[in-house]
């Protein structure tokens, strides 16, 4: 496939299109509080670090978000958080702030259309946001990976799951992962809770369409885990493992 990608920067007339593109995530994963407020802040004020790709008439078949972040300042000495994705984009929000100097890219999001799934945009996508961080100095690109086959496996161990490997090639046996290491990345650790999504058994019932009317463990559809529901006092909670790769540029 034609494919040309640009960044929101480059082409801001693109911003509808952006948010147009149909999200492939279960409506549960779009209640995290930091997503909530991250995605309008990437669009507004890093628009460079956002990037969507064009077909051959020019329409959006895939996006991408990464955050300049600096992992090396005091307190974080260079060690990738176990609070993942919430924690890295807090990161960036308040480096920006503060006027701190970004040291590392993290990428947030690299998403495709449903009908061009399968057709490698993932991996090139990919292949672009490190280009691109390599252009403006970065040195390394940083990924807290959601896999895409550990929702099969929901009480299956992240620490467990994202080491599996392929017998035939020592390559991960999740395909997300893999993509990751083929492009040259190397798995570092898992970010235990890398996202936190919290609500009332009412809105769990809304979000999911399950009872969530006993206390324990509920395995929700796309979940990697299992949601924590405690009916009796009228609240669940979900926390996300991911996995940190690192890709050197």
């Amino acid at each position: 496939m034609e494919l040309k990608i640009v960044s929101l920067a480059e082409r801001p007339d693109l911003l509808d299109a952006l948010w147009a593109m149909p999200s492939l995530w279960p409506e549960f994963m779009g209640r995290d509080l930091v997503s909530n407020l991250g995605y309008a802040w990437m669009a507004a004020e890093i628009a460079e670090y956002v990037s969507l790709a064009l077909d051959e008439d020019g329409q959006v078949v895939a996006r991408s978000f990464s955050v300049p972040f600096a992992l090396g300042a005091e307190g974080r000495d260079g060690v990738l958080p176990e609070r993942g994705w919430d924690q890295v984009l807090a990161w960036a929000m308040l480096d920006r702030r503060d006027g701190r100097k970004p040291d590392t890219v993290s990428a947030i999001e690299i998403s495709v259309a449903r009908e061009h799934l399968g057709r490698g945009l993932s991996g090139r996508m990919l292949a672009a946001m490190r280009d691109r961080a390599g252009e403006r100095g970065f040195t390394e690109v940083v990924a807290p990976v959601r896999p895409s086959g550990k929702h099969l496996e929901p009480r299956t161990p992240m620490a467990e799951y994202a080491f599996r490997t392929r017998p035939e090639d020592g390559l991960p046996q999740d395909p997300w992962l893999r993509v990751h290491v083929r492009a040259g990345g190397v798995i570092d650790s898992v970010a235990p809770a890398s996202m936190t999504i919290s609500g009332s058994v009412q809105q769990w019932r809304r979000w999911t369409g399950l009872p969530f009317d006993g206390d324990g463990p509920v395995e929700v559809p796309f979940a990697l885990t299992p949601v924590r529901c405690d009916a009796s006092h009228g609240y669940a909670v979900y926390i996300e493992p991911n996995v940190w790769v690192r890709h050197r540029v």
